[in-house]
């Protein structure tokens, strides 16, 4: 059966004012539409499927909501998104003897620590884990691919460490003298290669060096590489940040310290050097220069003493880092008590 026909208002016709009501209802619901779209942009929210809701969170299909970290699209173990370095760094560490020394030292909070799922049964990895778990470190185990993809340097040996950035050292406090320590200062000018700067700073730590000056531009700081070559030496060594070596020797002259400056065609040999007796140790930085060019020209002449490593071969210079380590047990035997060296 046929329902009862519908009331119709106004003329029969499809065209007149039906036509008309069809067009205001669209521009209407277009209208809710815009407003409803402006509405959501004000919000930060949009209808559709990824919406963005706030904050630098994403929803997917499932609505849950994923956090782009602030370290790199992939998550905490991402890399870095070209941020440059600002600071003295040191707040990724790689390698086993590092980390092991970060844990050790108990000098700044560690974040968490990853582990390669794949690694072979190792005694360090053992310590490692032990030391994280008596200091309640979060320990994650990582597909090797994926720490791979996270480290800075190129044989992280299946294990990375985050945790707070290095503090820099004011540079006074850096020669002030500890109970019967005098300052024993390593001082270095455009040294721009990470390996080197870690090899110096390993052999500075086990040489006794009290304190590291590092300029604040055209050097590097301590970055994974640097951290991962020094084995542990950044966990012990005090660091100030200078905005110019030949201002901070001006002012470690200052305030008493010796300045000896390694210069290739210094007249002085580093062995003939006369800087305080044996037991009374006086002051002193060592400076080093950049690979290839040595003491910049200024730096030269703001040092007390210029030395030179003599040299018994064919070559004509030792690298940066060897003509540190050299350097540094040189100046260390000089501050070494006679009483303690006949024990050695």
């Amino acid at each position: 059966m046929t329902g009862p026909p519908r009331r119709r208002r106004g003329p029969t016709s499809d065209g007149g004012h039906a036509k008309g009501r069809r067009t205001t209802q669209g521009r209407a619901q277009s209208s809710g539409r815009a407003d409803a779209t402006r509405r959501s942009k004000a919000t930060g929210r949009s209808t559709g499927r990824g919406a963005t809701t706030g904050r630098g969170a994403t929803t997917g299909r499932g609505g849950t909501a994923r956090r782009t970290s602030a370290e790199g699209a992939g998550g905490p173990g991402g890399r870095p998104a070209g941020r440059a370095q600002h600071g003295l760094g040191g707040e990724q560490v790689e390698g086993r003897h590092a980390v092991r020394e970060l844990l050790v030292a108990g000098r700044r909070p560690v974040r968490e620590i990853w582990i390669a799922e794949d690694l072979d049964p190792s005694p360090q990895i053992d310590e490692i884990e032990r030391l994280a778990t008596s200091r309640r470190v979060r320990l994650v185990l990582v597909p090797r691919t994926k720490l791979e993809r996270a480290a800075r340097t190129d044989a992280p040996q299946g294990v990375l460490a985050r945790a707070r950035p290095l503090e820099e050292v004011a540079l006074d406090a850096l020669c002030e003298v500890r109970g019967a320590l005098t300052p024993f200062l390593l001082v270095l000018d455009g040294v721009t290669d990470p390996h080197n700067v870690g090899a110096l700073l390993r052999s500075a730590e086990c040489a006794g060096v009290t304190g590291v000056v590092l300029a604040r531009h055209r050097a590097v700081h301590v970055t994974p590489t640097v951290a991962k070559v020094a084995a542990g030496a950044i966990e012990h060594l005090d660091m100030a940040v200078v905005p110019g070596i030949p201002s901070a020797l001006r002012r470690l002259e200052d305030l008493g310290v010796t300045s000896v400056g390694l210069d290739a065609d210094a007249p002085t040999s580093l062995f003939d050097l006369s800087i305080g007796a044996p037991g009374a140790p006086v002051a002193v930085a060592l400076v080093m220069g950049a690979e290839g060019r040595g003491l910049a020209a200024l730096t030269a002449r703001r040092c007390s003493i210029l030395a030179a490593i003599p040299q018994m071969g064919a070559l004509g210079s030792l690298n940066v880092a060897a003509a540190g380590a050299v350097a540094c047990f040189e100046l260390a035997r000089r501050r070494v008590a006679p009483d303690r060296g006949d024990k050695r």
